[in-house]
């Protein structure tokens, strides 16, 4: 999720008429994925693309699903899509994940070019990154980051499937499902996900390790490789390796003892596989989007947990979405240091400034805002169970892509409905919202008031 930073100012070019005109960076970035959407479903609509014709809207779905790694799909994309179709449905993944500016930086830099101003901007809203400086070493370093773990994920799975399916499509089901689990996506060869492989702990550490390694974020990792001791790691680092553990770790005895007697779940699995299955599903709705139980089939309990997860994602400059980890634990944080009236909020030994408390608050409750809004508006178009349709908004908001079902049967305007939830998933509820409310500093101060609360 990219979010606007508000001391960022829109750059202002006077044409020769004299009238300014505002470009500011979240505009190219929501351009920038748009085109890539665009050329996304006009490469899916081909003959090429599928064995058998789909509509523009499913292709819109499509392409919108993959390029905000979201993967909820309207059609099977292992028997609808031709191989041509699922590569073009990959580097789509690939794109959105790492991010266009990712790409336009490297590209750019391989041709001789020079990064003016205005594409720094846009780059330090792509990365969420505070140091304009330091965006050529960062883009170099995410793309090597990303190549080498893909490879070395590819690897893994090709050679543990190629006794199964035989080389040739263990190698492209090993470079389809690597991309899809490392940027977050969650596609999948097959209808069922990764159901088959419930018990396999290659398949389940795999593809689990490749996005947990994609969604932790990539300015934990390079922090990690800079200062390889805790106490010199960033606080931002610290706390998002902090809330990872305590969030996956409490998530999976969570669901294990509410599922473990279950017997659409994990009941009939054996004792090791129980733990695998309930590992796989306590990290994916960490917006990776596999699953290797049926989700329809999980217990109330265990469904409001998910929900939980899939709201609050990942983490800054990584290939998930959600509200992220960080802004998760700044919301209960800040939530503590109120109870204790403390006037300043405290981490690590850290005063976190005020801005990022209002900023998190922020984000929060505009996607708060944004979800019961889709709510409200799939339950007038669609005939569905609340709980699918929450789950639905969700996932989408969060770009996870679990469903209870419900997303091939979506109406088109369901299915609009949806493609908008992944979109602002993606580029953030803060810099849609930046749109309607333009940042601007007001001279004048009015006297402060106290107001009743709760």
């Amino acid at each position: 999720m990219i979010l606007w930073h508000p001391s960022v100012t829109p750059i202002e070019r006077k044409p020769k008429s004299g009238k300014k005109i505002a470009g500011a960076p979240p505009l190219i970035l929501c351009a920038s994925f748009l085109l890539l959407i665009l050329v996304g479903t006009c490469l899916l609509k081909l003959p090429i693309a599928v064995h058998e014709p789909i509509t523009w809207i499913q292709s819109l779905f499509t392409a919108t699903s993959a390029v905000t790694v979201t993967g909820l799909v309207v059609v099977d994309t292992g028997t609808q899509f031709t191989l041509f179709g699922q590569v073009v449905i990959a580097l789509l993944i690939q794109c959105g994940g790492l991010g266009l500016m990712t790409f336009a930086i490297v590209t750019l830099i391989a041709l001789g070019g020079k990064i003016g101003f205005l594409q720094r901007t846009v780059a330090r809203e792509a990365f969420n990154q505070t140091d304009s400086s330091t965006l050529v070493s960062t883009a170099k370093s995410v793309l090597l980051f990303a190549l080498v773990v893909e490879l070395l994920g590819m690897l893994i799975l090709s050679w543990h499937w190629q006794s199964e399916l035989g080389w040739k499509t263990s190698l492209f089901h090993g470079f389809f499902y690597t991309i899809s689990a490392f940027n977050n996506a969650g596609f999948a060869l097959h209808a069922d996900s990764l159901m088959p492989y419930v018990e396999d702990p290659i398949v389940n550490l795999t593809i689990t390790g490749l996005f947990i390694v994609g969604g932790l974020g990539f300015s934990v990792w390079m922090d990690l490789r800079r200062n390889r001791c805790w106490s010199k790691l960033s606080v931002y680092s610290r706390m998002m390796i902090t809330g990872t553990l305590l969030i996956n770790v409490l998530a999976l005895l969570v669901i294990y003892l509410i599922e473990r007697d279950n017997p659409n779940t994990l009941a009939p699995l054996s004792e090791s596989g129980k733990w695998l299955a309930s590992w796989f599903q306590a990290v994916s709705p960490r917006t990776a989007g596999f699953n290797t139980l049926a989700i329809d089939q999980l217990e109330d309990a265990t469904t409001s947990v998910m929900l939980v997860l899939m709201f609050i994602g990942g983490g800054s400059l990584s290939t998930a979405s959600g509200i992220k980890v960080v802004t998760f634990m700044v919301l209960i944080l800040s939530t503590y240091a109120y109870l204790k009236r403390d006037e300043q909020v405290y981490v690590f030994k850290r005063e976190i400034a005020k801005e990022t408390v209002s900023k998190a608050l922020a984000l929060t409750m505009i996607s708060i805002v944004v979800t019961w809004f889709a709510i409200f508006a799939l339950l007038l178009v669609e005939d569905a169970p609340m709980i699918d349709v929450i789950f639905e908004t969700v996932s989408a908001l969060g770009t996870v892509g679990l469903s209870r079902g419900l997303t091939a049967e979506l109406s088109e305007a369901g299915e609009l409905i949806i493609i908008f939830m992944m979109f602002m998933g993606r580029l953030g509820p803060l810099t849609l919202a930046y749109f309607l409310a333009s940042p601007r500093r007001k001279k004048l101060r009015y006297t402060e008031t106290k107001l009743a609360i709760g």
